[in-house]
């Protein structure tokens, strides 16, 4: 090398634009978020001493509350008052015929009944954050209702979790198309009312939000489905994933 160009190395390298690769450095983050899931309990309101004891688990569940049922207003001011995010369950009709109860959206409704009936169903219950479907195995399947729902939700600025009780639902699509922020369950917890199972249901939600970033899962206020969560719950860290409310996980998205 001539000395000129070896002058100028020599400068250039006290400036900085040059490291000795030896002394290369490289850094890694340590501040990448967890994977994270949120737990949906569905069926809020008949049973109280049942949703009393939900509201009761030290955890960030999201409570979703039946409108029009014994303990909808109380559980859902508990339950916020606990820390728990609120949701409204909307009955929806389904094809098995069962008993859908007050706030029932069905087929055989013209736009402004089921418009008139979904918005009572919103103000009866304080501290709202979304809607998801109750049952709906039916109505979800059909596109002018999930947009007659979606049109509801807007000026609510609610989100809407679609509890895919059918694959063939579209309620996801329809409100992605309408700008209402949504998502879909991953996996239900208790579609069993056996303890072993919902643990099996449990731990293959935490894989399900440790492979894709972020799960939803949906259980009810079953006592076995409250046993299994009382244990659990407390050493959820211990599986690297966080527990969050619904509307921090759409966020998180």
């Amino acid at each position: 090398m001539s000395i000129f160009r070896y002058t100028i190395a020599v400068f250039l390298l006290g400036l900085g634009f040059f490291q000795p690769l030896s002394h290369a450095t490289y850094r890694f983050s340590t501040t990448e978020s967890l994977p994270k899931l949120a737990i949906i309990i569905d069926d809020i309101g008949y049973n109280i001493p049942l949703g009393q004891r939900t509201v009761n688990i030290d955890a960030k569940l999201t409570l979703s509350v039946l409108p029009k049922t014994p303990g909808a207003v109380m559980l859902a001011k508990a339950g916020f008052a606990s820390g728990k995010e609120i949701m409204l369950h909307a009955p929806m009709s389904n094809y098995n015929d069962f008993e859908l109860g007050p706030g029932a959206l069905t087929l055989d409704m013209n736009k402004q009944q089921f418009q008139a009936v979904l918005n009572d169903s919103i103000k009866s219950i304080p501290h709202i954050r979304g809607v998801n479907n109750h049952m709906g195995s039916e109505l979800t399947t059909y596109k002018q209702q999930m947009q007659w729902v979606m049109e509801t939700l807007a000026p609510h600025n609610l989100y809407f979790i679609d509890s895919l009780t059918n694959s063939n639902s579209v309620a996801f699509k329809v409100a992605k198309e309408n700008g209402i922020t949504s998502q879909k369950r991953d996996v239900f917890l208790d579609h069993l009312q056996d303890e072993k199972a919902i643990e099996a249901a449990f731990f293959k939600l935490i894989k399900r939000a440790q492979n894709n970033g972020f799960a939803i899962g949906i259980g009810h206020p079953y006592p076995e489905t409250l046993n299994v969560l009382e244990r659990l719950l407390p050493t959820i860290s211990q599986q690297n994933v966080e527990l969050v409310h619904v509307s921090s996980l759409l966020n998180f998205k």
